[in-house]
């Protein structure tokens, strides 16, 4: 393990998490007054989830491509077939939110009836703020967010047991310093950088994807 194992730990922790990052900063909107343990308690979860994920995958496509070794040379393959079509589909979710976030107004005219006009921005505000994270949702957002990194086990594939232990954890806490970064930007400046934030993860994986295909064909 060296400077360039842990730096694309810490790369792929920063892609892996941005979904994460970005519920985190809704969580932090719909509840700003949040203590801090409840945000140490909520980012754990997601943290946990990301530094399980990884092992699980790596544990997976351990044993059952190197039991078949005819399938060696289709790992590269299929870790930028996987990381380049979920940092794709990352960038065009937050390219669409970002097209989406329009602001409908009824039941008042700018110039002159303002008491009555109603915006959906401000509806969608209201309602992120009463809604109480329960241990349920928390549970299905850190399952959700984590499912990406399920196939990270194709990108470490070659690492040890030691290896991918490692790096699950560099993955896990870069995702806990994103997640409570996350929330506390949420309660103090809204959800500004979710739609940002998606397309950053996504492009972090598609780059991901394209180093590991060329380590794994050309080096």
């Amino acid at each position: 393990m060296d400077f360039i194992f842990f730096l694309s730990s810490i790369l792929l922790g920063i892609g892996l998490a941005m979904d994460a990052f970005a519920i985190s900063i809704a969580n932090g909107i719909s509840k700003p007054d949040a203590e801090l343990g409840y945000v140490i308690r909520v980012t754990a979860v997601f943290a946990f989830f990301q530094f399980a994920m990884p092992l699980l995958g790596w544990f997976l496509v351990h044993k059952v491509v190197k039991a078949l070794g005819a399938f060696d040379n289709l790992v590269p393959w299929i870790a930028l077939l996987v990381l380049g079509f979920l940092g794709v589909r990352m960038i065009r979710e937050g390219l669409r939110n970002g097209k989406s976030e329009s602001e409908v107004c009824i039941g008042g005219d700018t110039s002159t009836d303002t008491s009555m006009k109603v915006c959906s921005s401000d509806v969608d505000r209201n309602i992120g703020n009463t809604l109480e994270l329960t241990a349920m949702t928390l549970l299905l957002q850190g399952i959700a967010t984590s499912i990406d990194a399920l196939s990270t086990g194709f990108a470490i594939v070659d690492y040890d047991v030691k290896a991918a232990f490692v790096c699950s954890t560099i993955i896990a806490s870069t995702t806990w310093i994103m997640c409570f970064t996350g929330m506390r930007i949420g309660s103090r400046l809204g959800n500004l950088f979710s739609a940002h934030a998606t397309i950053v993860g996504g492009v972090i994986l598609v780059i991901i994807g394209i180093e590991v295909f060329t380590k794994g064909t050309l080096l």
